[in-house]
């Protein structure tokens, strides 16, 4: 009874409930069970984590410094242009054989692209049948960890196209598609390297960044509740100041500055190896970014480099006390998860479009379930006629009475109606099989799914490494700093009570 009066002020204060907070496109979704009152420090990834920068424009424009650095080196990209739509994050590059990969949990490969060319799945079955992707192999794959990783992706499938007509020479990239990906990259490293991407989108970053007024009051609670907040970012100092202001400060109540919300900035922090080693650590003293060496880290500082080891050391907070936020699957979230034993949480904005899109699709998918049932039921009746037919064969009875008073032509007529049928079905359930997915991305169908029942690779790496995953930042303003998120049942094969339930609800 007081459970069902704490739900109902929750609904007269206009709180939704946990529980439906998550059935939300804004919603958090947990892996590993975590509970915030635990949590004594919270860092935060900058980059498509603290800000959202619009893809169209900030790939874009990396797609284009990339373009016109190969060009300068005589690669033949007159005629390209970006299309963000040519791939999505969590595909794998074949850099042997120039091709885009959509591989399930368990790294079979269900979905493959060669340069702009969707494959069949009988050519999809030829090329990768035996072979699994292995992200172990860093010469061979590479996953499309962030949406940082686009606009890299969309050059090189586009290059592998005048690759394969022969208007790319051997001097250009001597080893072909490998030599190809690695001209390409070079060329996006040289855009952010030499500054001139960020300095157009620092000189106008209304251009380029969608501002959150949710995300700065999202944090504000979580200090005010007592959480250490941390920023660290592989982004240079002025880089960052200019952001954060551009994104923090005109949210922020009291005058208040970016700044104010963090008990510790680190930029250049290096990441992944900002997890892995440690490295020099600098104090960065004045507002033109001047810095001096430093080896100790006190709340309240900005530096450049170092290490996180480092931070536990200062705030004297380890391990489970840390939750780390970011969007990179390997920088910021398995490389903290697997050497610090930090809790973590994943930002993949895509999840907003991928949980509408799944909304949409419900009557679909349900009724491609109904003919794929159907089939199912059609087929084991196909499979019982077959084996009552083999049993007779070798003078045996049939597996049942009714089955061995049948007579041979009735086996084989029933056997060959079960096929008819079968096959209208599979005409209806194929092109239904193809479309899935189609309202997220036409090629790719969803982010998480590979084919209707698994999981995507991506989806594989964002439960192993993830405690929690959501859309965007703000998010935690649903929520509170003192939420206990729960892991949801994890359903095994064996569960009998499962098919139980959903044969319940069925009727």
């Amino acid at each position: 009874m007081e459970a069902q009066e704490a739900e109902n002020l929750l609904q007269h204060l206009g709180i939704p409930v946990p529980y439906n907070a998550r059935h939300s496109p804004r919603g958090i979704f947990c892996s590993r069970t975590l509970n915030l009152r635990s949590i004594s420090a919270i860092g935060y990834d900058m980059d498509y984590t603290l800000m959202h920068y619009n893809v169209m424009a900030w790939e874009g424009r990396a797609y284009d410094y990339c373009m016109e650095n190969l060009r300068n080196v005589g690669f033949p990209v007159d005629g390209l242009a970006f299309d963000p739509d040519l791939v999505i994050r969590g595909l794998v590059i074949d850099k042997e054989k120039g091709n885009l990969v959509k591989a399930d949990r368990f790294g079979y490969i269900k979905r493959a692209m060669h340069g702009t060319r969707m494959l069949s799945t009988r050519e999809v079955s030829e090329i990768y049948g035996r072979e699994l992707v292995d992200l172990r192999k860093e010469s061979k794959w590479e996953f499309l960890n962030t949406l940082f990783s686009v606009s890299e992706a969309v050059a090189y499938m586009q290059l592998v196209d005048r690759l394969d007509k022969g208007v790319i020479g051997p001097d250009l990239c001597p080893n072909e598609y490998r030599g190809l990906y690695k001209a390409v990259g070079k060329a996006l490293f040289r855009a952010h390297v030499e500054g001139q991407l960020k300095s157009e989108i620092m000189s106008k970053p209304e251009l380029f960044v969608e501002p959150d007024p949710e995300l700065p009051l999202a944090l504000l609670d979580q200090k005010e509740a007592g959480k250490r907040l941390l920023l660290i970012t592989n982004s240079d100092y002025h880089y960052t100041d200019k952001m954060m202001q551009h994104s923090f400060n005109r949210y922020l109540p009291n005058d208040m500055s970016w700044r104010d919300l963090f008990e510790m900035v680190i930029v250049s922090a290096r990441k992944p190896e900002f997890f892995q080693m440690a490295h020099p650590m600098y104090e960065v003293v004045t507002g033109e970014g001047l810095m001096r060496p430093c080896f100790k880290a006190r709340p309240g500082g900005l530096y450049s480099g170092g290490s996180a080891q480092m931070i536990e050391s200062s705030l004297n907070v380890h391990g489970d006390e840390i939750l780390y936020v970011g969007d990179h699957i390997y920088t910021d979230v398995s490389q903290s998860k697997v050497h610090l034993r930090w809790r973590t949480a994943l930002i993949c904005r895509e999840l907003e479009e991928e949980y509408n899109a799944l909304i949409h699709s419900q009557e679909e998918r349900a009724t491609l379930i109904d003919l794929i049932n159907k089939k199912e039921v059609l087929g084991d009746l196909f499979n019982q006629l077959r084996l009552a037919l083999q049993r007779r064969t070798e003078g045996r009875p049939a597996q049942t009475l009714a089955a061995t008073h049948m007579e041979d032509n009735e086996l084989t007529e029933s056997m060959q109606k079960l096929l008819v049928v079968m096959q209208r079905l599979d005409q209806k359930i194929g092109p239904m099989l193809d479309e899935d997915g189609e309202l997220f991305n036409k090629r790719w169908g969803y982010l998480s799914r590979a084919g209707l029942w698994d999981k995507s690779h991506l989806m594989r790496q964002i439960e192993k490494y993830a405690d929690i995953y959501t859309s965007r930042v703000s998010n935690f303003l649903h929520y509170t700093p003192f939420m206990y998120f729960r892991a949801q049942e994890q359903n095994l094969a064996h569960d009998s009570y499962t098919f139980d339930h959903l044969r319940r609800e069925e009727n």
